[in-house]
């Protein structure tokens, strides 16, 4: 910016004749043009926000993403130059950290999905497993509601269910992140959310559904295929899909197909009865052309479409939710696949936003999952081999540990479905107290590029009286739980920790290691594109109360 001015001159002479007293006095004035360079306004307030939580994502898990881009011999990021998305918004913006434990000094070490979600969408200390309360139990606005009330578009986009703890948190006020059903009421009753794409139709289904049948009809004259409405988690006969379509004003989609041609500015969308598909079936049914389901860079594009059309601006967050449940149980191949389908959805964002200078983008976590990391073991030791380097002094080139294989990516990618899915093959009702090593090594072998054998497998299957029972507790209440041998009460989700043994069986010929099975304090990665007055902010060690903060004071102001 320049600013320009007219400077007078004022210059008198004298003007002498021959040296004698005559003299005249001229005063000759002349304008000069000045140029002036004045710093333009720093931009401190935008007119969108799109918040992107990668749940379970730490430094460690993008680490994993980063490593198959860029070196895995056949990496699916070679067209693109072996870069993420997420590498991409990192160059064109700010990268900063977050711790994110409840927090201040009544606060614990290590934060769930509820809480912390909870202190991004309001800026507040929260408490373990609570929905948009403070730590006091207070109901506190969140950021979307803030936007809202400006008169903004708001959005909810998850691969999870809409009622889960990340999305509930930024429109419901719940005493615990269980209470699904009130959660979908909240949802629905108070028309804050304009735009929520998930799966978890269950909490808003009758409760009798599965058995009903003019209910059902009900949802196939609205579209819905019998998967979505297969059961209810509800408690009473409200058809909250009714309600929102009916009193509401909400279009409704259940597929890929009614998700791409809703129109109108309020939209819900439910895929699945509750999760929906994981990314290692999402990567197959893509490369078939078969998918039924909207992935999650199909649902962000959605509702970019719609939010964008607000001329107030809007606020969206979008959740990559399961990568964190891949990490609980401790799978490495599946956590790859979902954080490709995440940075699908970073993708679409980073496309929308790279020519925009009135929206504030930031990716983060809301905690890290499993402590996972790749490391160097006494398994497969390396052969020693000749160099030609002139620093060899004719020795052999021979390293004391196996520090990992770059062909280990590309394994871990190949792996075909789930540690659920080997537990299914095992046994459908996951009665897992006769299995044998042999039946985990089938399992394990017909999904895993990594092979193990009925000896190694036969620690999955072992169960032993558990230390921690306790009477109507939801996962530790079976007086039988599968055996652990260390950390042991890191693990805590019943027979899901069945699962968690196929991580260790695996481990050794993957180069992965796993520390608990649910989450650690680790700060985690903030990754911040915008206006460089908004987002230079963000280029620091920082809380999550902290970023609650400054994304609501860009968006809306202090107030």
């Amino acid at each position: 910016m320049t600013h320009k001015s007219l400077l007078a001159l004022a210059i008198s002479s004298c003007l002498l004749t021959a040296c004698n007293s005559d003299t005249k006095t001229v005063e000759v004035i002349k304008e000069v043009e000045v140029t002036k360079e004045v710093p333009p306004a720093e931009v401190t307030q935008v007119k969108n926000v799109i918040l992107m939580i990668g749940d379970g994502m730490g430094a460690q898990q993008v680490g994993l993403l980063e490593e198959y881009a860029r070196r895995a011999p056949n990496s699916t990021y070679k067209s693109q130059g072996g870069k993420t998305a997420l590498s991409k918004l990192g160059e064109i913006g700010q990268l900063g950290l977050s711790l994110n434990a409840p927090h201040g000094d009544n606060g614990s070490l290590v934060v769930d999905s509820a809480c912390s979600a909870t202190q991004l969408a309001t800026g507040k200390a929260a408490g373990s497993e609570m929905i948009g309360l403070d730590s006091d139990g207070n109901i506190v606005a969140t950021i979307l509601e803030k936007a809202k009330a400006k008169g903004k578009a708001t959005g909810l986009v998850s691969d999870t269910r809409i009622t889960h703890a990340t999305p509930a948190a930024f429109a419901a006020h719940q005493p615990h992140r269980s209470l699904e059903a009130q959660i979908a009421e909240e949802l629905i009753a108070s028309n804050n959310v304009d735009v929520m794409l998930s799966g978890g139709a269950r909490v808003f289904l009758p409760a009798d559904i599965s058995s009903n049948t003019q209910a059902q009809q009900s949802m196939q004259d609205l579209g819905a295929p019998a998967s979505v409405y297969k059961k209810s988690k509800r408690s009473d006969e409200r058809n909250l899909l009714l309600e929102a379509k009916d009193n509401h004003g909400y279009t409704l989609a259940f597929d890929n197909k009614q998700l791409s041609a809703a129109q109108g500015t309020k939209l819900l969308g439910l895929f699945a009865n509750s999760g929906m598909s994981d990314a290692i079936a999402y990567t197959a049914c893509r490369k078939e052309n078969t998918c039924t389901e909207p992935s999650l860079r199909d649902m962000t594009l959605k509702a970019l479409d719609i939010l964008s059309k607000d001329e107030d601006g809007f606020f969206l967050m979008i959740e990559g939710g399961q990568i964190d449940w891949a990490g609980h149980l401790n799978d490495t191949g599946w956590m790859l696949h979902e954080l490709l389908r995440f940075d699908e959805a970073v993708d679409a964002v980073y496309e929308w936003v790279k020519n925009r200078e009135d929206t504030l983008v930031i990716v983060t976590a809301d905690h890290e999952t499993g402590s996972f990391g790749f490391s160097y073991s006494r398994n497969n030791l390396p052969e020693a081999q000749s160099l030609n380097g002139d620093g060899m002094q004719g020795l052999d080139y021979q390293p004391n540990f196996n520090f990992g294989a770059l062909s280990h990516l590309d394994k871990l990618y190949a792996q075909s479905g789930t540690f659920y899915n080997m537990m299914d093959r095992v046994d459908a009702g996951w009665n897992f107290d006769n299995s044998t090593g042999q039946q985990w090594s089938d399992a394990i072998n017909e999904y895993s590029a990594f092979k193990v054998t009925p000896e190694q497998a036969s620690a999955v299957g072992v169960r032993e009286n558990n230390d921690y029972y306790v009477a109507g507790h939801s996962y530790l209440s079976a007086a039988q739980f599968p055996k652990v041998n260390d950390f042991k009460e890191f693990y805590v989700y019943g027979d899901e920790t069945h699962g968690n043994l196929i991580g260790r069986a695996l481990a050794k010929e993957q180069n992965t290691v796993w520390g608990t099975g649910t989450h650690t304090a680790a700060p985690v990665p903030v990754y911040a594109f915008g206006p460089y007055g908004v987002t230079k902010q963000f280029s620091m060690m920082q809380h999550h109360v902290e970023i609650g903060q400054k994304m609501i004071t860009a968006l809306v102001g202090n107030e």
